[in-house]
């Protein structure tokens, strides 16, 4: 009925991986029925570390046969049982995905024994195999090699089925059960816990730093939706590695979801975010005052210690908009660095004079880019989600009550929170506006 299994590897993950040694057991969920064992050359080098903490060295695989040698054998022992292994998805990675190298097709029922001790044995401080084997007082001999561990899982596997397991057993092996795909470190009342509302959501390492955050329509269905399929890489190893903890705050809509988010990537710079950590505008069109009090617009690459008036993915809407300026409001293209020709300080305007005209060009900027609210009803609950925009500059979201009957900015900035802005959050309220302007009120 049941194949509880180790292995020994190289490494994390069967990408530039090999393994090095297997174990099989056969249990019937009374006693142990069957074993085999063997050695693997991976045809990859060994790491002096992993060959230091097995005891496995680069000789001693040296003349093992490679696993597709063993994988007739090794199919016909897991098939039609269910897998069992500590911290079962790593095992079973390396298994499925040198099995199918192989040709076999096989997609097991899986058991994880370091999830079923959480249950059956709550209030441990660890449940490691080594930590667990000790509190339960199981004897296991050649540590860290895959006879040795496969030996100590059955036995650890025979205590919690002493211990009520079939029940859980059962329970474990439900389809709609998602623990068994969750990380080893998650503990699956976190992930019970949330709810079905949009939202932001938080992975936690062991210290309880923020190592990745996204949104969500749905915070349950998203989160789970990282711990499903079979992404055998490192990079994905490792992130499902370092999470120990979920937490969440709740979004009125998956708009404001989607703007939280930014705002939190950008606050907290998460090690396994990445997409949004790359998105900048090129260019920007800045101020500043010359050695003769000129307020001069130029435009530039975008500085990561200076903010400019506005900002643009491409130069030529960049200059496309300085143009606008100077025609609108008489301003000189050569103080503006769009006149590259010599021009002498007495064809300029007065400073005052021209000063006052970049200030009237500015405001006017500043005015059509627009103060307006997006509202949207709330997904659960009788209120509606608020983002408002300032002089075309993001402000801040909230809540606001369904019967509110005013719409003035100071107003509803009693019920908006103030968050600061990033050119992700303009891009988004940009396509935001463009594709539902029914849903935008003009405040200005």
């Amino acid at each position: 009925m049941y194949a509880i299994v180790d292995i020994e590897t190289t490494g994390s993950h069967p990408q530039g991986n090999g393994i090095t040694e297997i174990a099989i057991v056969l249990h019937n969920g009374n006693e142990v029925e069957g074993r085999f064992e063997t050695l693997v050359n991976p045809g990859y080098k060994i790491p002096p570390y992993v060959a230091q903490l097995t005891g496995i060295s680069n000789d001693m695989v040296e003349a093992a046969r490679p696993f597709e040698d063993h994988a007739y054998k090794i199919f016909n022992l897991l098939n039609n049982r269910i897998f069992v292994a500590h911290n079962v998805n790593f095992d079973y990675s390396f298994v499925k995905y040198y099995l199918r190298a192989a040709g076999y097709d096989w997609n097991p029922k899986k058991l994880c024994t370091l999830k079923l001790s959480r249950k059956a044995f709550p209030g441990m401080h660890k449940y490691g195999l080594g930590h667990i084997c000790r509190a339960l007082d199981i004897q296991v001999s050649n540590r860290h090699r895959a006879g040795g561990d496969a030996d100590a899982t059955a036995l650890l596997f025979g205590k919690i089925v002493t211990e009520g397991g079939d029940k859980l057993i059962k329970e474990f092996l439900k389809k709609e059960n998602r623990e068994q795909i969750l990380p080893p470190n998650l503990p699956a009342e976190q992930v019970n816990n949330l709810p079905y509302t949009p939202g932001v959501y938080y992975f936690h390492d062991e210290k309880g730093k923020v190592i990745y955050t996204g949104k969500a329509k749905i915070l349950k269905k998203r989160v789970v939706s990282h711990f499903t399929g079979l992404n055998t890489s490192k990079k994905r190893q490792d992130f499902l590695r370092d999470i120990f903890s979920v937490t969440f705050k709740e979004c009125p809509t998956e708009f404001t979801a989607c703007l939280l988010e930014s705002v939190e990537i950008k606050r907290l710079w998460p090690v396994h975010n990445i997409s949004q950590k790359r998105f900048e505008h090129r260019y920007g069109i800045y101020t500043f005052d010359d050695a003769r009090g000129y307020r001069r617009l130029a435009i530039d690459k975008k500085r990561k210690y200076f903010e400019p008036v506005l900002s643009f993915n491409l130069f030529t809407d960049a200059h496309r908009m300085l143009w606008k300026m100077v025609k609108e409001h008489e301003l000189h293209p050569s103080l503006c660095f769009l006149d590259r020709t010599t021009t002498t300080s007495g064809n300029f305007p007065e400073v005052e004079v021209y000063n006052s005209r970049v200030e009237t060009a500015l405001t006017s900027m500043q005015s059509q880019m627009g103060t307006f609210a997006i509202f949207e009803p709330a997904a659960f609950s009788n209120k509606h989600a608020c983002v408002l925009v300032e002089n075309g500059k993001f402000y801040g979201m909230g809540e606001i009550p369904e019967n509110l009957n005013f719409m003035q900015v100071d107003q509803l900035k009693r019920f908006v929170t103030q968050y600061p802005e990033n050119e992700v959050i303009t891009s988004m309220i940009k396509s935001f506006v463009q594709k539902f302007p029914a849903r935008v009120v003009d405040l200005s």
